[in-house]
C-alpha cells in the first residue's frame, strides 16, 4: 500500500497530539524547526549535485515534512493550514504564467498544438519579474527599503547575492563584469593594506567587503555563489583526499610530510583531473 499526502498530514497531526503524540515533536515550534528546514534544503541540493537520484526521494520527503510541520503549527494556531499553502502557491503560479494559463485558471491552459517554444523566453522572464515586483510592492507597501524582505536567515553568500540583486534592480550596479572585477581588486588592496598595518580587525572587515564583491561577480555572471563555492569545496575535498591517499601509500603520515610533498601531490591531482576520459 502506497501512502499519500493525506496520510502524511494525518501522521503529523498524531505526532503533535497532546495525548498520543511524540514528546520531541510536541516540544517543537516555529523557531526550533527552521534550522532543520535549512539543513534539509541543503541535503536536497547536495543529492542533486552528486547525482544521487536514488537518495533524492528521501531527501525531498524530508524537505516536504518541514512544510507539513509549518502547516500543522499554522492549523494549531488557526492561522492557516496545508490547503491554504497549496491554494496560495497554485494561485501565484497561475498568476505568474499568463503565457500558459491566459485566464489565470487551470482550465485556461495553453491549447494543444501550441508549443512552449513558441512563447518567447525573454517575454516570459520579463513578465515573471514584473509580476514578482507587483507582489513585492503589495507586501512592502508599509516598508521603507527595497531590501526589507530579504530573509536574514539566508546563508551569507546567498543573502549578499539577493541584496545586491535588489539594489541592481533600481540601478545601483556596475555596467558590466569589468566594473565588478575592478572593485574586487580594490577590496583586495584594502585587505593587504590592513594586513600590512597589522590591524586584524580591519582586515576581517575588508575580507567581508572582498567576499561581497566576489558575490557580486557571481551574480553578474548569472551564477549562484553558494553553488560555486559548494563545487569548489567538493573539488578541494577531492584533491586533498588524493594527497592523503598518496601519502598513505608511501607510508608518510600527514604530520610528517612537508608542504612541498603535499603540494606536489596536489598538483598531480589537478593534472589528473585535466586528463581527458575515454570510454
Amino acid at each position: 500500500m502506497r501512502h499519500g499526502m493525506d496520510d502524511l498530514l494525518t501522521l503529523m497531526q498524531v505526532l503533535r497530539d497532546t495525548e498520543q503524540g511524540c514528546p520531541w515533536d510536541l516540544q517543537q515550534d516555529w523557531d526550533s524547526i527552521v534550522p532543520h528546514t535549512l539543513e534539509e534544503a541543503y541535503e536536497v541540493a547536495d543529492a542533486i549535485e552528486r547525482r544521487a537520484f536514488d537518495e533524492l526521494p528521501g531527501e525531498l520527503g524530508d524537505l516536504l515534512f518541514q512544510v507539513v510541520y509549518y502547516a500543522q503549527f499554522g492549523a494549531e494556531e488557526q492561522r492557516f493550514d496545508f490547503d491554504d499553502i497549496v491554494d496560495t502557491l497554485t494561485a501565484k503560479m497561475l498568476r505568474r504564467h499568463p503565457h500558459v494559463f491566459p485566464e489565470g485558471t487551470l482550465a485556461s491552459r495553453r491549447p494543444p498544438g501550441v508549443s512552449a517554444e513558441e512563447v518567447q523566453t525573454q517575454q516570459v522572464n520579463s513578465r515573471w519579474e514584473s509580476l514578482k515586483a507587483e507582489e513585492r510592492a503589495e507586501r512592502t507597501a508599509r516598508t521603507l527599503s527595497v531590501l526589507d524582505d530579504v530573509p536574514r536567515t539566508l546563508p551569507a553568500l546567498s543573502r549578499a547575492a539577493k541584496l545586491s540583486k535588489r539594489a541592481a534592480r533600481v540601478g545601483f550596479d556596475w555596467p558590466d563584469a569589468r566594473g565588478v572585477v575592478a572593485k574586487i581588486r580594490e577590496e583586495l588592496a584594502e585587505v593587504e593594506e590592513a594586513l600590512a598595518a597589522g590591524d586584524q580587525q580591519h582586515a576581517q572587515e575588508e575580507v567581508g567587503d572582498l567576499l561581497f564583491a566576489v558575490t557580486n561577480l557571481a551574480r553578474t555572471l548569472n551564477a549562484d555563489p553558494e553553488q560555486c563555492l559548494r563545487r569548489t569545496n567538493a573539488k578541494f575535498e577531492r584533491r586533498f583526499r588524493y594527497v592523503e591517499s598518496e601519502l598513505s601509500a608511501a607510508q608518510r603520515p600527514l604530520t610528517e610530510a612537508s608542504l612541498d610533498e603535499m603540494e606536489a601531490h596536489w598538483q598531480a591531482a589537478k593534472a589528473q583531473e585535466k586528463q581527458p576520459t575515454h570510454s
